[in-house]
């Protein structure tokens, strides 16, 4: 392992990081000056998105317990972020001591510190991150594989969440999400959340299209789509109750949710699809 490049002697201090702005929402210190006055003016335009942060780590860890409960009991997370409270396999060891992750994410500062993480609390054989861009389909795969933590023989939790509406241009998301959806074993699942504007109030619609419009100027692709648009992410996969839904309203009975009586003020919409 000491051979193994140094994540940090890439990071790049000059702009601003979706993962490490999320990092900022979210109250961690994975972080650096720049990401928090691009989150902290972001925060000025839109007030709902650090509560829309927390949102979408509530859902991940309710669509982790909901796969783990169902017989999924090894996960390949990509565009995993900075590590925080309620990491995948945290949260799946809970239910399966046995279970196995691979986290995958091309910012520096999210690898090194998921490396930290796992070298002190991990376990080698059954977790590993990977510093990779998920758009590389091939060499992800191979990547995750090669780790020897996932056994393509059997089904596969795939979690991409808050990470596609960081990507561009649509054609090659929907490319991306499908050769995904083509590697996965017969039973695996896929967990997708992914930013709406859908039913953002016309009054406050120019707020957060200038919120979007501040990502971009900061060189961070932003791309909130509709529900049309995000429903087929998932292909023919069958879609576990209550389907594609504002986050708040999935899987929410028995948990302490935020947002449950206005889920759509989250502007998050997200899912878990079953292959058959």
């Amino acid at each position: 392992m000491n051979d193994r490049p140094d994540p940090a002697d890439a990071i790049d201090l000059g702009h601003p990081n979706s993962a490490r702005v999320y990092d900022y929402f979210l109250g961690g210190t994975a972080n650096w000056a720049i990401d928090r006055v691009l989150g902290d003016k972001l925060s000025e335009l839109v007030p709902i998105i650090r509560t829309g942060a927390q949102v979408n780590r509530e859902f991940l860890g309710r669509a982790v317990r909901y796969a783990v409960g169902n017989g999924i009991t090894q996960f390949l997370d990509l565009g995993s972020g900075v590590p925080t409270v309620g990491n995948v396999h945290e949260v799946a060891d809970e239910i399966d001591p046995d279970s196995r992750c691979v986290y995958v994410d091309r910012e520096p500062v999210a690898v090194a510190h998921a490396r930290i993480l796992l070298e002190r609390d991990g376990d080698p054989d059954r977790h590993a991150v990977l510093q990779a861009d998920l758009r590389d389909v091939d060499a992800v795969w191979k990547a995750a594989l090669a780790t020897g933590v996932l056994d393509p023989s059997r089904p596969i939790g795939l979690l991409m969440v808050s990470v596609l509406h960081f990507l561009d241009p649509q054609d090659e998301v929907s490319e991306v999400v499908a050769q995904y959806r083509e590697l996965l074993p017969p039973g695996s699942h896929l967990v997708i959340s992914h930013a709406t504007l859908d039913a953002v109030p016309e009054a406050e619609l120019r707020q957060f299209e200038a919120g979007v419009e501040l990502y971009r100027a900061s060189g961070i692709a932003a791309s909130p789509r509709d529900r049309d648009t995000i429903r087929a992410y998932f292909g023919d996969f069958a879609l576990a109750e209550p389907g594609l839904t504002w986050l708040p309203e999935w899987q929410a009975a028995g948990h302490q949710v935020l947002l449950r009586e206005r889920p759509e003020a989250c502007c998050f919409v997200g899912g878990l699809g079953i292959k058959g």
